[in-house]
C-alpha cells in the first residue's frame, strides 16, 4: 500500500504521472484535463496497481471485466485488454472518459466532466435519465446529479459523491500535473 505524501498525493502516483499525461494528451489533445484524470485515479484506486473492489473492478482505473472487454473491443488501438497493466488502465480510462464526454451535453467543461465522471461511475443511461428529470439538465454539480432517477439510495449517494470528490477535493491536489476541468 502506498504511503501518502504531505500534499495528499500518494507516492505511487508519481510513477505514473508521465504515462497519464502522455495518454491524456494523445486522446484529449494538449489541453487535456490531466489533473482531473489524476484525481479520478486517486478516487478509484489511490494509485494502487493491485487494487481490487469487492464487486470485481481491478487496477488503477478500477475497470469491471465487462467494461474493459467492451472498451478494448471498441478501440482496438488499446491493444490486449489488460486492466491490471498501469499503462493500459490509464489509456483506457482517458479513452472511456472521452467516449462518455462526447455523448454528454452540459453548460461548460466543468459540468460536462462532472456528468462524464457520473457516467463512468454509474452508467451513461442514468445521466440521461437525471437530465430528463432536471430543471437544469446542463448542470450536474449541486443540481442534476442530486436527482435520484430510480437507483437505490446507497447507489445514489455514491454516484452523486463521485464527481464532487474528484473535482472539488482531489483535482486541486493535482494542479501541478496539468489542467483540470474545473480549476
Amino acid at each position: 500500500m502506498s504511503v501518502a505524501c504531505a500534499q495528499g498525493i500518494p507516492r505511487d502516483a508519481q510513477r505514473h504521472q508521465a504515462t497519464l499525461k502522455r495518454e491524456a494528451q494523445r486522446v484529449w489533445g494538449l489541453n487535456a484535463p490531466v489533473a482531473t484524470f489524476a484525481a479520478q485515479v486517486h478516487q478509484e484506486s489511490r494509485w494502487r496497481e493491485d487494487a481490487r473492489s469487492p464487486v470485481g473492478a481491478v487496477g488503477l482505473a478500477q475497470f469491471m471485466p465487462a467494461t474493459s472487454n467492451w472498451i478494448g473491443g471498441l478501440y482496438v488501438s488499446l491493444g490486449d485488454r489488460a486492466p491490471t497493466n498501469p499503462t493500459w488502465a490509464l489509456r483506457a480510462l482517458v479513452t472511456y472518459d472521452r467516449w462518455l464526454a462526447d455523448r454528454i451535453k452540459a453548460v461548460d467543461d466543468c459540468e460536462r466532466m462532472a456528468f462524464t465522471l457520473s457516467a463512468y461511475n454509474g452508467g451513461l443511461g442514468w445521466v440521461y435519465k437525471r437530465q430528463r428529470l432536471s430543471k437544469e439538465p446542463g448542470r450536474c454539480l449541486d443540481a442534476t446529479c442530486t436527482i435520484n432517477p430510480g437507483v437505490t439510495p446507497a447507489s445514489q449517494r455514491e454516484n452523486q459523491h463521485y464527481p464532487e470528490v474528484i473535482l472539488r477535493r482531489y483535482e486541486p491536489l493535482y494542479a501541478g500535473w496539468g489542467a483540470g476541468s474545473c480549476s
